[in-house]
């Protein structure tokens, strides 16, 4: 695979930031018309070579997760009522359940994937899958893939 086609899913906490403030200055831009590139980069901080250099590379994962399908695997406790909990959070967030398979506990914790659409109606994908790793009885949320 080309270096264009390669993309990773990484936290937030994972990111540099520098493109974190690229992130910002992209939705100052969107939220100002009259606002500068220079104007932006001067308030947070970075160079406006920083901001050309990654600007068409990286974005929320909310903004380009709409219409996609996204694949998670997660840990969870065997807790009565669990795994409807995360069924309807995807549900409140208007998110399509294309696939679902959970394992037998084993010492008292299954590992469930799932493969979700979310539609172009669908709510902020990473605030659902936010919500759902916050949920008590989650030990471990990943996500596997972007189609």
């Amino acid at each position: 695979m080309t270096e264009k086609g390669k993309y990773f899913v990484l936290k937030q906490k994972a990111v540099p930031e520098v493109l974190l403030k690229v992130v910002e200055a992209k939705r100052m831009l969107d939220s100002d018309p009259s606002m500068t590139v220079q104007e932006a980069t001067d308030r947070l901080g970075i160079s406006r070579s920083s901001f050309y250099k990654y600007k068409d590379d990286i974005f929320p994962f909310h903004d380009e997760a709409k219409g996609k399908t996204v694949t998670f695997v997660l840990q969870m406790e065997d807790e009565p009522g669990l795994l409807s909990t995360v069924l309807n959070t995807i549900a409140e967030f208007g998110a399509n359940i294309l696939t679902i398979h959970q394992t037998i506990p084993i010492n008292g914790v299954a590992s469930l994937t799932l493969s979700v659409e979310v539609l172009p109606t669908a709510g902020d994908a990473s605030a659902m899958i936010e919500k759902i790793e916050e949920q008590s009885g989650i030990r471990y949320l990943k996500i596997l893939g972007r189609e």
